[in-house]
């Protein structure tokens, strides 16, 4: 874990000089790109059983906040099988109209797992919103603790909006 920060810290240093080189430059505008981080919310949901109310939840952190959104659909079936039925693109022109960046990504497999590959390959992650602990084991074969393992690899915060359904 040290390591990433350590890497991380690293690339915001790198990011910094290069911005005050194109700065010198008279370059204004391409140094403050270089310094703008885009954050970005994940709102990790099971495709199999949606729960639109954690979709909402999560959007509107991510419009209070000023972050885009990344939504992962991750289905329980086998691999090949997270075709896109046009969920994906409703979610997105939804989400889109209210204002907020969006873009949704499609898996299979184990909601958890998904989610810790994600975020270890997307680091502008900055809040992980999931439905609920059991929805974490949707389509995992090993029943493990899911919150404590979840929790020990993510290296961002994770909102659980238990309940929400009813």
């Amino acid at each position: 874990m040290k390591t990433d920060r350590f890497k991380k810290m690293m690339k915001h240093i790198e990011d910094a000089m290069a911005a005050v080189s194109f700065a010198e430059e008279g370059e204004a505008e391409t140094a403050a790109s270089l310094m703008k981080r885009e954050n970005r919310v994940l709102a990790a949901l099971n495709k199999d059983a949606l729960d639109f109310k954690t979709l909402r939840y999560a959007m509107n952190t991510a419009k209070r906040i000023g972050a885009s959104l990344d939504i992962l659909l991750v289905s329980s079936g086998k691999a090949g099988n997270a075709s896109d039925d046009g969920t994906a693109a409703g979610i997105e022109r939804s989400v889109g109209a209210e204002g907020v960046g969006c873009r949704v990504i499609q898996k299979t497999g184990c909601l958890k797992q998904r989610v810790i590959e994600y975020t270890k390959q997307e680091k502008e992650i900055v809040l992980v919103i999931v439905e609920s602990p059991k929805s974490l084991d949707a389509g995992c074969s090993t029943k493990d603790s899911a919150l404590s393992e979840l929790w020990r690899n993510l290296n961002c915060p994770l909102v659980v909006v238990a309940g929400s359904r009813g």
